[in-house]
């Protein structure tokens, strides 16, 4: 072979390697550029509750907006947001503030954008509070909601000047509270389950007084009830939590109420997992024997009496089982949920209590 045909095949091997290298390269890019546009079209975080403020201005493109929402960290990728919308044919995006969560689709929240948003800032958002929940759960969801931490929150519910302030604006409500002793959280049970405004001029403590106020007027009717039963307003409190967690509808937290009423008047310890679970400080399925030993003041299996303090925070139909208990005149001792159905059974003696369980057991198994 002569020096030219050397020199082809030299230069046919060498377009033949930048080819393959051009082509290996392509390959790469486009795998890569389709698992990014894929990736873009998943919600940034599927599971966050965050909320977050959007300005769209006036005139702008989807390409500007997708940007916008990118660097807000509400979608993964502008450049995605901007080609799905256009792909859809999703236009008329209207300027204004938006509240947007990293949780939604690009679908969803194209949606809300072709809604329209506030013309002014959104400086106020809403804060659920569901009934019976304790107070560590109502940080963890204030500390998703707002800008204050879970610590920050605990931390207010026992701080002694707070409490004070707050004793001297709702007496009736509060001084038996603060004459309690051994309370994990001073506050427990006096956040009343309810939705809150949350604003960007609200502090943590205006937050923690108004769920105060707000158990403060909902107990405000009963307040005479609960001196005429010779009753104080925490161990009213304390056993609504229990009834608030042990019942599902007024009927068996009535009858509930009246359960541990007519224990409480023999004497006899409460026996509520509910307490268990509270002295542990843990959410488990299922109470062991070695849980029913744990040395707390809130344990009721080993300690007569209510506790200390709130397990939680109830509702006012609880306050309200508590105050007219029912059949209390059928001697009832025990009670039992069949989890599966709901429904309650509730015994005098403790044979028949237990000849509940087996029966309720063997149907379910």
């Amino acid at each position: 072979m002569d020096s030219n045909g050397k020199k082809n095949n030299i230069a046919t091997k060498v377009i033949t390697i930048v080819v393959s290298i051009i082509v290996i390269l392509l390959v790469v890019v486009a795998v890569t550029g389709y698992s990014y546009f894929k990736a873009g079209l998943k919600p940034l975080a599927p599971n966050s509750h965050q909320r977050i403020e959007v300005k769209v201005p006036v005139g702008s493109t989807s390409k500007q907006i997708g940007a916008i929402l990118e660097q807000k960290k509400v979608v993964k990728s502008g450049f995605v947001f901007d080609y799905y919308v256009k792909s859809k044919k999703i236009a008329n995006f209207k300027a204004g503030y938006y509240e947007l969560k990293p949780s939604m689709t690009l679908g969803q929240i194209a949606h809300n954008l072709q809604k329209g948003g506030s013309s002014e800032p959104i400086s106020s958002g809403r804060l659920l509070i569901r009934e019976g929940v304790t107070a560590e759960t109502i940080a963890k969801t204030v500390a998703q909601s707002t800008r204050f931490s879970q610590k920050d929150f605990l931390k207010l519910l026992n701080d002694p000047k707070f409490i004070g302030e707050l004793q001297k604006k709702y007496p009736d409500l509060l001084t038996s509270d603060v004459q309690s002793k051994n309370v994990r959280y001073r506050l427990e049970g006096y956040l009343y389950p309810a939705t809150y405004t949350i604003n960007k001029k609200l502090t943590l403590q205006q937050l923690v007084e108004e769920m105060v106020a707000k158990t403060d007027q909902e107990l405000k009717p009963y307040y005479g009830k609960i001196k005429q039963q010779k009753k104080s307003v925490q161990a009213v409190l304390t056993l609504a939590s229990l009834v608030e967690r042990e019942g599902n509808n007024a009927q068996d937290r009535a009858k509930i109420a009246g359960v541990f009423e007519n224990r409480l008047a023999q004497k006899m310890k409460l026996q509520t997992d509910i307490s268990v679970l509270y002295a542990l400080n843990k959410h488990k399925e299922n109470v062991s024997y070695k849980d029913l030993e744990v040395d707390s003041p809130y344990n009721l299996y080993k300690n007569n009496g209510i506790g200390p303090g709130p397990f939680n925070n109830p509702s006012i139909a609880s306050v309200k089982a508590v105050l007219a208990p029912q059949q209390r005149d059928q001697d009832y001792l025990y009670f039992f949920a069949d989890i599966k159905t709901g429904k309650v059974y509730y015994s005098q003696t403790y044979d028949q209590h237990q000849a509940i369980i087996d029966k309720v057991d063997a149907k379910n198994n």
